[in-house]
């Protein structure tokens, strides 16, 4: 057991129970057991396997590679329509979590050999997603935009479809390509490190400063400049929770 997790548990507001369950199953499969965003990550020779979160109406346990997974008893979860590898199944009560013990050991022994066979999430490329349609109709309307967006590089492109795609309303899209339209024009986007935790947050829910330190490995400096832009210049981000060392970011809109 580690010690971090230790205090994480015990500072838990919510889900505390389930989350301890969660634990005894997950440590009885041999893994690793770290603090990793924020929360308990159990690992496998440094592979990540599984992470236990807590959401406002239920607590999960996340599969890194779990579209890879048989999910012989339907239970796993896509977080999203973006998301590729990751895939949940989701908790309500301890007793529940009890009920399927023997089933999620099995999910975690199959995502362990998974890992030992070196087997790859097959991830789409940009032109795999589906771009919005508030967004095709304003790139077909101005064929200058259209343009500079295939000008941009791929990862950009893709950064900027999942960020115009996560509103669930039209308006709160069409806004978005409205405000996106001259940085496109003018051939900018995100860095590699911003979309990549643009992705982070599409599959996690949030990103801290630290966490964004972790996944780029860079310094607290580079990290806040870059989220700060996301945040002020882009407007994509908003920061969350506590100010200092508990702040994460999420998507706007979200």
């Amino acid at each position: 057991m580690n010690p971090k997790v230790d205090v994480f548990l015990g500072k838990a507001k919510k889900w505390q129970e389930e989350m301890e369950k969660l634990r005894m199953i997950i440590l009885d499969c041999q893994l690793t057991e770290e603090l990793k965003w924020g929360f308990p990550c159990y690992t496998f020779q440094k592979s990540n396997i599984v992470l236990v979160q807590v959401f406002k109406e239920y607590c999960a346990l996340l599969f890194f590679k779990g579209a890879l997974l048989k999910d012989a008893n339907g239970i796993l979860f896509k977080i999203g329509k973006n998301t590729q590898a990751g895939r949940q199944i989701r908790f309500t009560s301890v007793r529940e979590i009890g009920e399927t013990g023997t089933i999620l050991k099995a999910y975690i022994y199959e995502a362990i050999e998974v890992e030992k066979a070196g087997l790859k999430v097959n991830f789409k490329k940009t032109p795999e997603f589906i771009i919005p349609e508030e967004v095709q109709n304003k790139l077909d309307e101005i064929p200058a935009l259209k343009t500079a967006f295939y000008a941009l590089t791929p990862g950009r492109q893709r950064a900027y479809i999942l960020y115009f795609s996560a509103p669930k309303q039209s308006k709160t899209r069409e806004s978005r390509v409205e405000k996106c339209m001259q940085q496109i024009l003018n051939g900018k986007g995100l860095n590699d490190r911003q979309e990549k935790a643009i992705l982070f947050i599409k599959e996690k829910g949030k990103i801290s400063n630290s966490d964004y330190q972790e996944l780029n490995n860079v310094s607290k400096a580079t990290a806040t400049r870059d989220l700060s832009e996301l945040v002020e210049k882009y407007e994509i981000l908003r920061r969350a929770g506590d100010i200092g060392a508990g702040t994460n970011y999420v998507l706007i809109g979200s």
